[in-house]
């Protein structure tokens, strides 16, 4: 139903209907952002044999935890820990991110809590380098 009435206050323009899914899919998210998170997975990450990363990705529920969009969210922030080495959870939302340096590791989480309607968000991580 977004769908359909963004393409209708778009006058049928298909980009302009995509960018205000968007907008107020961020919408949405800010929205969320105060609700628990109750469930999550953790995803490991090894680059190399020499660079080890664990991280605790939460969510609201089970059914947004295996999902694919969180499971892909997951590997990616696991991947651009491993490359970038932020010393917080704080800083590695702001690190430009490493397929798409337009966008920030941040940007990638609000894009999947606009996906799935729920609140995501990064726990915990740790760093393993040899």
């Amino acid at each position: 139903m977004d769908c359909k009435q963004a393409l209708e206050d778009a006058a049928g323009d298909l980009e302009k209907a995509k960018a205000l899914v968007f907008k107020r899919g961020l919408i949405k998210a800010e929205k969320r952002a105060a609700s628990k998170t109750g469930a999550g997975i953790l995803e490991t990450y090894i680059h190399n044999n020499r660079v080890g990363v664990l991280l605790e990705l939460r969510c609201e529920t089970d059914f947004v935890a295996r999902s694919e969009p969180f499971r892909q969210l997951a590997k990616e922030l696991a991947m651009q820990i491993s490359a970038m080495d932020p010393a917080s959870v704080d800083e590695l939302l702001e690190q430009p991110y490493i397929r798409e340096e337009s966008k920030t590791a941040g940007d990638l989480v609000k894009e999947v809590i606009a996906k799935t309607g729920e609140n995501i968000r990064i726990e915990r991580f740790c760093r393993y380098e040899l």
